[in-house]
């Protein structure tokens, strides 16, 4: 390492979050020692030693910056000089709209950048414990495989009751996609909790005859089994909703469908036989959450089965339901908006321990952190991204954007997400305009239009914040005028 005005920044896990944090504390002129377990001690999960290994896909998803979140943030990564998108770009193998890599040589064009710049020294070392006091800046991006002895430590911190632990993730729907000609607002017996009006769930009614052929889909739905590492059994909290229907065909509609204490807006007089509950999940009030339905099916099968909700038939998600082992700390809580641990001044959190699902995700937020600290180590406030941008709106989730559950009091309700639409500020009205000639304006038309709109103004502002230029893009295709 050059020698430095500035003494080194410590950043801890050398996976994607923690290589980009590194990658950009360096370029600010910065020196940092990155400390990366593996070489010394392996995972379960990954089979090297390459640093920003990629464990699960080789798809770092859509790659469309026009009308999709996730290209949206590839672009504003690329625009803050990410490492992890450069190398994505050198090593692309074919894959229609997405960017998918060559695994190894991705891994191992990040791992040689990394060796090779002047200021980054890579120690081969495992950290059992959180950073010494002498190490006044440092960050922990050791993702959702954490050593137990680290998660160990966090949790002594932190105060939080586990770390490690099988994750029950419900689908999240956005909100201008459920049908509410079906489905109306109320909180059951209306009930008007704290910050509440008594109208706080979106409610799917369900008859008989939907409701059991709703439990025969569940019960015949194809499902993934756990992986071999992932040896901690259920718990009777987080059942997958598959798993309650298989103990009884009426347990769900004494459990979280159950239809009491809520009367159809629609049709007063007719009782519900069972009802699903949305809950909103995000301050923006533009994502809802299916209460209670953690689940271990497919993708596919998910959407499929859940679309036999009444109100549900259209319903976009931008998170399916999951249950799997995840190490991540309950930021909103813990950390403060440039994400350092709040009891704790000068150690922050990176990647997917902070509470953000995905590569680019995980990425994105190694790019932030490395970026904050860096400021900080040069005795700079560091420049937080606009709430309009890809990368803001995923910082605000996890900082913030997440609205915990007041009629489940200690529950642990932040889960991780994925960067999505949902989680950007509305538009400004009358943002969406009819284009000229076009007789019929459909709801898909104005939904791609939305995010259009969404994207241009989030690759605006992210180009402001950095002093850059915008990205330019081919136009977008027309509006389908079609009748």
């Amino acid at each position: 390492m050059q020698d430095n005005k500035y003494s080194p920044i410590h950043v801890i896990g050398g996976g994607l979050a923690g290589s980009e944090a590194a990658w950009q504390i360096a370029q600010s002129g910065v020196p940092v020692i990155l400390h990366e377990m593996r070489g010394v001690r392996g995972t379960d999960a990954h089979k090297g030693d390459s640093l920003a290994e990629l464990v699960c896909s080789n798809s770092f998803r859509s790659d469309d910056a026009t009308a999709n979140a996730v290209g949206v943030i590839h672009a504003e990564m690329r625009l803050a000089g990410s490492l992890i998108m450069s190398c994505a770009d050198k090593n692309q193998v074919p894959a229609g709209g997405a960017l998918a890599v060559d695994r190894d040589g991705f891994a191992e064009a990040v791992t040689k950048e990394l060796e090779a710049h002047p200021l980054i020294t890579i120690v081969r070392e495992e950290i059992s414990g959180l950073p010494p006091k002498e190490w006044d800046l440092a960050i922990i991006a050791t993702g959702p495989l954490t050593s137990p002895d680290l998660a160990a430590a966090i949790q002594a911190e932190t105060g939080e009751d586990a770390l490690a632990f099988f994750d029950a993730i419900a689908p999240i729907v956005h909100r201008d996609s459920i049908n509410m000609d079906i489905c109306w607002y109320q909180s059951r017996y209306d009930k008007v909790g704290p910050g509440g009006t008594g109208k706080d769930y979106i409610n799917c009614p369900m008859n008989e005859e939907q409701y059991h052929a709703f439990i025969d889909a569940l019960i015949a739905g194809d499902t993934v089994g756990f992986k071999e590492w992932e040896g901690t059994p259920y718990f009777d909290g987080c059942l997958p909703i598959e798993i309650m229907a298989e103990r009884g065909r009426e347990t769900l509609r004494h459990g979280p469908m159950k239809p009491m204490g809520l009367t159809n807006a629609h049709n007063p007089k007719v009782k519900a036989y069972a009802v699903v509950q949305l809950r909103q999940d995000n301050a923006l009030g533009t994502l809802y959450n299916m209460v209670g339905f953690q689940t271990k099916l497919k993708y596919g099968a998910q959407a499929e089965v859940f679309r036999m909700i009444p109100g549900l038939e259209n319903a976009e998600f931008a998170r399916l339901g999951g249950l799997h082992r995840n190490t991540y700390i309950d930021s909103p809580r813990l950390l403060d908006p440039s994400l350092t641990l709040k009891s704790r001044p000068g150690l922050r959190f990176a990647g997917q321990i902070t509470g953000c699902e995905g590569y680019v995700e995980s990425a994105s937020i190694g790019l932030l952190v490395g970026r904050f600290t860096a400021a900080e180590r040069k005795g700079e406030t560091p420049s937080l991204p606009p709430a309009t941008t890809a990368l803001g709106s995923l910082l605000n989730h996890i900082t913030g954007g997440h609205l915990a559950s007041d009629d489940e009091p200690g529950k642990r309700s932040f889960q991780p997400m994925n960067v999505n639409f949902g989680l950007f500020p509305e538009l400004e009205p009358g943002s969406i305009v009819k284009p000229e000639g076009v007789k019929r304006f459909r709801g898909k038309d104005k939904t791609i239009m939305k995010r259009q709109l969404m994207a241009a103004r989030a690759l605006h502002d992210c180009a402001e914040w950095l002093g850059v230029e915008p990205p330019v893009f081919a136009p977008a295709p027309e509006v389908d005028a079609a009748e």
